[in-house]
This record gives C-alpha cells, structure tokens and sequence, in this order.
C-alpha cells in the first residue's frame, strides 16, 4: 500500500492538478478542510514510481458500527485501465484492514452510461447502488450541471445562455447590483445570507467556522469568494473552487429582499467569466434534484442552472464494497431511520415558522 507522505505530497498535487479527471475533493487541501475525518490518500504507481492512479479517502468513527472510508469524487486515473484501478483498490483493502473499517464508499464524476467502467468494478468486487434521485439520498450529488467552456470566449459562452438568462444577466447590472471579490472577513455577511437561505429553502446550514476553515486552506489559488451589493448592502454570493482544469459553483446565498434584483444570475456569469479567463474546461454548477418535474419543489434550481447552457449530467452514483456485510447492512437501516428523523424535523420547523 503505497500512501501520500510528506515525500511525495508534492508530486501527488502536480499529479492532480494536471489530470484531466482532477477534482478539488481529491486534493490535500480538500482533506484538511475535512477535519473531522482522518484523511489518506492511496497511490497507484508504474514500474518506474511515477504517480498513475489515486484515491483520497476519508475516515470517520461511526459509534457502534467501527470506520466508515469515504471517498468524494474518486479516484484519478484512466478509469478503464483495469491493472490500475485493482491496484488502487487493493491499496484501499489494505487500508480498510488497517483502520478496521467496515466499509468503503466511493461517489465517482463518472458518467451512468460508462458500461465499460461498470464491468471494470464489478469484475474487481465493487457492488454499484445507481437509484438515488434526491439531494438527501447521498452525499454527493448524483445529477449536475456542467457547462463546457474549453476554449470558448466571453461571447461564445454567453450567447449559448437561454434568452430570459441572458436577460436576467443584464438586469441585475441595470438595477445597480454589483459584484466584487470578497476577503475572509467578508464570509461574515455571506453566512448571514447563508442562514437567511437555509430558513427559506429548508436546509441545514454550516457554521461559519467551516467556511473561514474552507477559506485558509484553499484561498485564493482555489477558492474564491463572489459578493453581490446593491447600494453598497450585501444582498447575495456564492463561493467558486477551482482546481485542475475546473471551477466548480459549491455554495450560494442570496438575501430574501433583493431577489428581484436577479443577483444570482449576475453572480453565476462573474463566476463563469473567471473560469473562462483562467483557461479552465468546465464551470460546474453542481447538484441538482434526478426528478425532472415542474411540480417538484427543487425544479425552480434545474430551470435556473439550465438556462446558463450547461449540460445535465448523471453519474454513476455510488460504488462500494461492505468489507463487513452485516454490519453495513445494520447501519444503512440506522443511516435512514435518522435521515427520516432529520428531515421531518426540518419539515416540522418550517411549518412552524410560516404561522
């Protein structure tokens, strides 16, 4: 089992930041960022010991059940290359043993058509859960956005919106909103917004600790903070990542107030235009609901992300391997007693506050 060390941290981060699969939750920094999960990161190597393959797993103490190993979004690699991706998975067996984990959950940026991937991992052991079509049902989203800016300009980009996008884009800067890059101590208004957001759209909200934190381990070469004023009041933001060959779109807030002002539009383009000025191939606007329905309560965020011209796109879902069958099993049972938990509070409390 060969792991990233202090030797070889940085070959490992040249090694993402130029692979074409590169993605920020893969990064050290990304781990850090995580601190409540312990943090390695697998390594599968040539006959030479130059860096082919890896995976970034994350480790967690589940009370009861024993570690759970998580990983967001890999590995990196040629993923049809069956001889690395069994290396790989027998450097994570080798983990697994060590931190006495019971399972291994891998949520890969792999498109649901790759049959050929799908063979790959199963013919290695891997079992494929491709059923979720909800936010809640797994940790990363299943369903996303992505919008292909390699090589386009400004204008290309910008024309391929939906009109009433475009539209939108336009008006906001009409009514005065402005946009400027904020500092760490800008993070302030923006979760105050966040807070705002979360009470409206019922979700849970991170402190703003997890935010500074995210801020000192990946500003400002990957992460960059966007905020909207409107006569010099903050009324909106979102917070870019960028990493590789990519930015991704990884939180938003927008004030209850000001949203006829249409400042998340503006916000997006800004975001998109770093991207483009960056040289970057896609701008990812991440999660969004697997129920195409405009009676669905999350379709208003499909409409909106689709209007920018982005393709929506679904992965595989999660791949995983129960090294302990009965104590996953066991545990999934829990997992969704206390997501129904959970939710039905959230629901409960947003009643209560719309009396």
């Amino acid at each position: 089992m060969k792991l990233v060390n202090s030797q070889n941290e940085k070959a490992y981060t040249e090694f993402l930041e130029k692979h074409e699969r590169c993605n920020f939750q893969q990064s050290i920094e990304w781990g850090k960022v995580k601190e409540s999960w312990r943090h390695e990161i697998v390594l599968a190597e040539d006959e030479n010991g130059n860096i082919i393959g890896s995976v970034s797993v994350l480790i967690r103490k589940i009370p009861i059940f024993g570690n759970i190993m998580y990983s967001p979004r890999g590995p990196i690699c040629d993923i049809h290359d069956e001889n690395v991706m069994r290396q790989l998975t027998e450097g994570l067996k080798e983990l697994a043993k060590k931190e006495n984990a019971f399972v291994l959950k891998i949520e890969p940026d792999i498109k649901s058509d790759d049959t050929d991937f799908r063979e790959i991992v199963e013919e290695i052991g891997y079992k494929i859960k491709d059923d979720a079509k909800n936010f809640e049902e797994e940790i990363q989203p299943r369903y996303v956005f992505r919008l292909d800016i390699k090589g386009k300009s400004e204008d290309e980009v910008f024309e391929a919106f939906h009109s009433k996008t475009r539209y939108n884009v336009r008006l906001a800067a009409k009514k005065g909103v402005e946009i400027k890059e904020g500092s760490r101590d800008d993070l302030k208004d923006f979760h105050k917004i966040m807070i705002e957001t979360g009470t409206r759209d019922g979700f849970m909200i991170r402190p703003l600790s997890y935010f500074e934190k995210m801020y000192d381990e990946l500003a400002p070469k990957h992460m960059k903070l966007l905020m909207a004023y409107h006569e010099g009041q903050a009324i909106a933001g979102i917070i870019i990542i960028m990493y590789g060959n990519k930015s991704w779109y990884l939180y938003g807030a927008s004030s209850n107030s000001f949203r006829n002002l249409m400042p998340n539009y503006l916000l997006q383009w800004e975001g998109i235009r770093s991207a483009i000025a960056q040289g970057h191939d896609m701008y990812d606007f991440r999660g969004v609901s697997g129920v195409v329905d405009e009676n669905h309560p999350q379709y208003g965020l499909y409409r909106f992300k689709k209007g920018f011209g982005a393709e929506f796109t679904e992965f595989i879902g999660e791949i995983y391997i129960p090294f302990k069958p009965i104590t996953y099993k066991l545990y999934k049972i829990t997992e969704k007693i206390y997501k129904k938990i959970v939710l039905s509070k959230g629901k409960i409390k947003k009643q209560g506050e719309n009396k």
